[in-house]
């Protein structure tokens, strides 16, 4: 099968090591960057890297053993592809600009700042830190000289640009045009098959271990308790920065993590549908289907604001769209209006034209690439 991406190598931010702001187990962060070209040369795309969270010790060990929590056990290439595309065929309206891809080892969509460091563990819960780091780096290599700039992720990544968004148009001078795309980020506090709000719970305890309520907006943290912060849909109508939001409103994460999750599915009837939605039951079908309601509701604060925002919710059954070549823009990529993910975030960037666009229900959208896991 033919794959469509690029390798780039990995940059280490050894100098970030000083200031505190680690992975989890201590290690550097970095970024793979691919630079811009020709016309591009002063556009910058930040793309923030997925992979859940980490609540506790015992899972924020575990995971500071892997890529996820330390940069000792990354690869030193990633595919770019999708949005990170350096093709205009592939990605026509970013493909000459410096893209960034920013890998994601510190467990709390880089919100957390603990001083302490607890030497029979030492985990290091320093995200926020890493963040300030990253960007400061990529303004002092050029990136201060933006003419456009871009804070996009995928998942927790795509959480991590709503979270930081205002805060990324802060490092940059009035004159650069500055917005933020998340793809798959958009987590809703739902109830899974028994009733509990099992991802607030979740969040909770990772804003807790993590020290991130400092790192969540103010205007959410002030009204309700810290872990609601962590929710898009409770920190959007303040954001100033614009804001597009691509999502699968049957978000196959959250439909398996914090709709149906081996816990409350002791007997793993759900296990064919998470695999695969076409394998669900229609009482399983309606139970999605009440997802994709709550996930509605749920964008209701979006409009609230005066900064331009978009909106691509399709009825598919995907998690992370932009990075994923086939999704982003390909001739038989999911459309929207007529549109790909790829024009409509062009269309929305440049100002050519909106695009504010949810989808009909499952099962009629015939362009989705639902995921069969």
């Amino acid at each position: 099968m033919r794959t469509y991406g690029f390798y780039v190598n990995i940059t280490y931010l050894e100098s970030a090591v000083d200031i505190g702001a680690v992975c989890l187990d201590g290690s550097p962060p970095a970024y793979h960057w691919n630079m811009g070209s020709g016309a591009g040369i002063n556009n910058w795309l930040v793309h923030i890297e997925g992979g859940g969270w980490c609540n506790n010790v015992s899972t924020c060990l575990a995971r500071s053993l892997t890529r996820l929590g330390s940069s000792k056990q990354m690869m030193e290439q990633v595919a770019f592809s999708g949005i990170l595309h350096d093709e205009p065929q592939y990605n026509p309206d970013f493909y000459n600009w410096n893209k960034i891809k920013v890998r994601y080892c510190d467990g709390a969509s880089f919100t957390g700042d603990v001083e302490n460091v607890d030497p029979e563990t030492n985990l290091h819960f320093r995200g926020a830190r890493i963040f300030n780091a990253v960007i400061e780096d990529l303004l002092a290599k050029g990136m201060i000289n933006a003419e456009n700039a871009i804070l996009s992720g995928c998942s927790a990544g795509g959480l991590a640009s709503i979270l930081h968004c205002d805060k990324f148009k802060a490092f940059f001078p009035a004159s650069t045009t500055v917005k933020c795309l998340a793809d798959a980020g958009y987590f809703i506090n739902s109830k899974d098959l028994f009733g509990k709000r099992r991802l607030e719970a979740f969040y909770d305890d990772v804003v807790n271990i993590h020290g991130s309520a400092k790192s969540l907006p103010p205007s959410c943290t002030s009204k309700m308790n810290n872990s609601l912060c962590f929710f898009p849909e409770n920190v959007v109508q303040e954001i100033e920065t614009p804001l597009f939001v691509t999502n699968a409103a049957y978000d196959s994460w959250q439909i398996k993590n914090a709709v149906a999750p081996g816990v409350v599915d002791p007997h793993g009837k759900w296990h064919d549908c998470k695999m695969d939605i076409e394998q669900c039951s229609s009482d399983q079908i309606e139970i999605i289907q009440e997802f994709r309601l709550e996930f509605i509701r749920a964008l209701d604060g979006f409009f609230g604001t005066s900064s331009p925002r978009g909106m691509f919710i399709n009825s598919c059954y995907a998690h992370c769209q932009t990075e994923i070549q086939e999704t982003w823009y390909m001739s038989d990529s999911p459309m929207l209006s007529n549109k790909t993910i790829a024009e409509a975030v062009g269309d929305w960037f440049y100002d050519r034209s909106a695009f504010e666009e949810i989808d009909c229900p499952y099962p009629c959208d015939k362009t989705c690439h639902n995921r069969i896991f």
